[in-house]
């Protein structure tokens, strides 16, 4: 099932008397393509679980339009969309049995109960379940009970699975474990996925698509590794990568960027300007005839890593973290170090819109 997003807008009344509306979803244009696990990633309050809930039908457009393959379903009920919807607290029935959940959507459509049986087996299977179906959620972890809502939204085979933000209430490991088991049953499947999360590295590892979003507004649409290695401003890469991106005050001179005195990169054919460096922390290799100084605070071991705390006068943030091979060999003292930067892992931004030049 494609989904096609048309200047779709949601706003909220104010709270405050005679204030101006609140633009949760702003003018949204998106072309998400059968079979594809798209994630919608942005902060708290950037509209992400708004658009879900308009896709689902529980939530009115103000303007705009949401068609399933050709089939425009703006005003068309939750339950005529063919969707399955997984909320973040999984909304399980306490009172039921893991089977007896899985089997609701298809009790709801009057399906005779031996078929219905069987079709709950069969989604058992495919999240791994098929053992707890006699118990009660009380009885189940948090993952497994994660696991009976997905059953639950798989079980009438919909042509599109929403997930709002289903991983939040599972410890880091559970949630390792689970995102994975995500991707391989959307596989599976085929079905079109459409997930929100606010974690960017959970995006970036199950997602074939990413949307960034921000304050309502579409930042970027991509591929997980291109939006990394190509950000559209500094929003976006300041949001994605893990530790985040180190941002300098700098200026370009007759074709060079510096950050303070010290040319770092290349800039090309861009005019003279005041601009925003950024440099991801895997962008620096340590060299003494480097062109960047950094003050170093201290270092870091992490295995097959080193992490470099230092400072920088330039720096928007209080510390510069570099990332280096465990094996680089680096003075015992701690102090100014100097660095050479990767130019794929540099960025430079206008200073006005934060744009990517």
């Amino acid at each position: 099932m494609k989904i096609s997003i048309q200047n779709l807008t949601k706003a909220f009344p104010s709270r405050v008397k005679k204030g101006d509306p609140v633009i949760a979803v702003n003018d949204m244009n998106i072309e998400i393509p059968s079979g594809k696990l798209v994630g919608l990633l942005g902060p708290s309050g950037c509209g992400k679980s708004t658009t879900l809930f308009m896709l689902s039908g529980l939530e009115s457009p103000t303007k705009g339009k949401i068609l399933f393959d050709e089939q425009d379903v703006t005003t068309l009920a939750p339950e005529r969309r063919g969707i399955g919807l997984v909320f973040q607290n999984y909304a399980l029935y306490p009172h039921m049995t893991v089977e007896q959940n899985i089997m609701f959507p298809l009790t709801n459509m009057r399906i005779p109960k031996q078929e219905a049986k069987a079709k709950a087996l069969d989604a058992a299977r495919l999240v791994q379940i098929e053992d707890l179906l006699a118990r009660k959620p009380s009885e189940l972890s948090g993952g497994q009970q994660q696991r009976v809502a997905i059953a639950r939204a798989l079980v009438k085979m919909p042509n599109v699975l929403l997930l709002d933000e289903p991983l939040s209430n599972l410890d880091a490991r559970l949630r390792l474990q689970t995102r994975e088991e995500i991707k391989r049953i959307q596989r599976e499947t085929g079905i079109t996925t459409v997930f929100v999360t606010h974690d960017q590295e959970e995006a970036m590892s199950i997602c074939d698509i990413m949307v960034v979003m921000k304050l309502g507004i579409v930042q970027q649409i991509g591929e997980p590794q291109a939006i990394y290695d190509n950000p559209a401003n500094l929003f976006v890469a300041n949001f994605l990568g893990t530790p985040p991106i180190n941002i300098f005050k700098g200026k370009i001179e007759n074709g060079m960027a510096y950050i303070g005195d010290e040319a770092v990169v290349k800039a090309g054919k861009l005019e003279n300007q005041e601009i925003y460096i950024g440099i991801r922390p895997e962008g620096f290799i340590y060299d003494p005839k480097g062109a960047l100084s950094l003050d170093v605070d201290h270092v870091e071991v992490m295995g097959r890593d080193k992490s470099i705390v230092s400072r920088h006068e330039a720096s928007t943030k209080p510390t510069v973290r570099s990332i280096i091979d465990s094996d680089v060999k680096l003075p015992s003292d701690t102090g100014i170090m100097k660095f050479k930067v990767k130019p794929n892992k540099v960025f430079l931004f206008n200073m006005d819109e934060e744009r990517i030049l």
